[in-house]
């Protein structure tokens, strides 16, 4: 089961939603650099459930243990990082009957026919949107480090149930748009509970939300991304390049069914003459004026802002009662789903997104040409915090 992914930088995934705990193993962190655990703690916070109304009931604290790679004053020492969460708000009867029915739009089936029953069925076992919560300890470290080299990271709710937010001022790379996209970048920052940019959208997502829960039902999203402050020329050609390291993570999230970078599939009905970002000299500096491609061409970034989004499908999990079989009677059957679930998985998504795109680029930075240039940030913030 391939639960790692990464090459200068391994993120190891493990558990299970109802195992006693689940956790992650980072190898390949520089040493030296000082975790800011409250800060990871409130990054943790806001892809937690149970926060709200629109999330499950589940309350779960995500309360991160470290069992190794930090020394006594909480800087990285070059030991493999492990983290755990323990698992303290488990409901695993609510499962029981799908040993046998499985539902619809889950792995269940599929996991069934592969492990032939042994799969771990509670909460959606190794497949449960749980794990992002290990997922997100990675990323918040990543976050953490790239932000010491003033890459900033940030990502809100694109759109939920049709309903359209704003988008990141990132296709043109003037400097009006580029402050204007620090605004929107440093008003997410600022810890509004439904991370959108658009505050009257924000009511109509939450009611659209509500409405879904009421009727039983789900709604899907598509969360935006976006990093800042990247120097041209991080990842590689062909399978190496800094979509692919990001698709490889996205695509290990269940509820994930579709992934696009800059204008994605709309560059598919533009003319080359639009879609093209042309150059100019800007302080001694080669920048892209427009950003089409999404701040990357070849797999290798441009300097402009690196952007994604995701698409979020409808929470599978609901109420109302769906068609299935019972596969140890071989019959026809029907399943209304029991347990606590999200009706829209989307708002808690959005710090996946951000964890995402820290891992990818920290693995990427890590290993580029200019290495130097992130040991002397390290030295630099560990000589700052001594």
């Amino acid at each position: 089961m391939a639960s790692q992914f990464g090459t200068s930088v391994q993120v190891n995934i493990f558990g299970q939603s109802h195992s006693d705990a689940i956790g992650v193993c980072i190898e390949g962190l520089p040493a030296g650099f000082y975790v800011d655990q409250q800060t990871l703690t409130s990054f943790m916070a806001r892809r937690a459930p149970g926060q709200s109304a629109w999330s499950t009931p589940r309350k779960e604290a995500d309360a991160v243990h470290f069992v190794s790679g930090l020394n006594p004053q909480g800087y990285t020492c070059g030991a493999p990082l492990c983290a755990v969460i323990n698992n303290t708000n488990t409901h695993s009867a609510d499962y029981d009957e799908l040993t046998r029915i499985p539902r619809p739009g889950h792995a269940d089936f599929p996991a069934q026919q592969k492990w032939l029953g042994f799969q771990d069925v509670a909460g959606g076992g190794h497949f449960s949107g749980r794990l992002t919560a290990p997922l997100c300890i990675a990323g918040g470290i990543a976050i953490q480090m790239l932000e010491s080299m003033d890459i900033t990271i940030a990502a809100h709710l694109c759109e939920i149930a049709g309903i359209a937010d704003d988008n990141f001022a990132a296709y043109v790379n003037n400097s009006s748009f580029q402050q204007k996209l620090r605004d929107q970048m440093n008003a997410l920052h600022d810890g509004r509970s439904f991370p959108v940019l658009n505050q009257d959208i924000s009511v109509r997502m939450q009611e659209a939300i509500t409405q879904a829960r009421h009727d039983h039902d789900s709604v899907g999203g598509i969360v935006e991304c976006v990093a800042t402050g990247l120097p041209a020329g991080i990842g590689g050609p062909l399978f190496d390049g800094i979509e692919s390291a990001i698709a490889r993570i996205v695509f290990g999230i269940g509820g994930v069914k579709g992934l696009e970078f800059g204008r994605g599939f709309e560059a598919s009905r533009m003319r080359g003459s639009k879609h093209n970002d042309g150059y100019r000299m800007h302080q001694d500096a080669i920048i892209p004026t427009t950003n089409s491609a999404g701040g990357n061409l070849g797999g290798l970034t441009t300097g402009a802002p690196l952007l994604f989004r995701m698409a979020i499908k409808p929470t599978s999990s609901i109420g109302l009662e769906q068609d299935s079989v019972d596969m140890q009677k071989k019959t026809n059957a029907t399943l209304a789903v029991k347990g606590r679930h999200d009706p829209c998985i989307a708002p808690r998504a959005v710090p996946v997104a951000e964890a995402i795109m820290g891992i990818a680029l920290l693995d990427q930075l890590v290993s580029y040409p200019s290495q130097h240039t992130f040991d002397a940030v390290v030295k630099s913030v560990t000589a700052q915090q001594i």
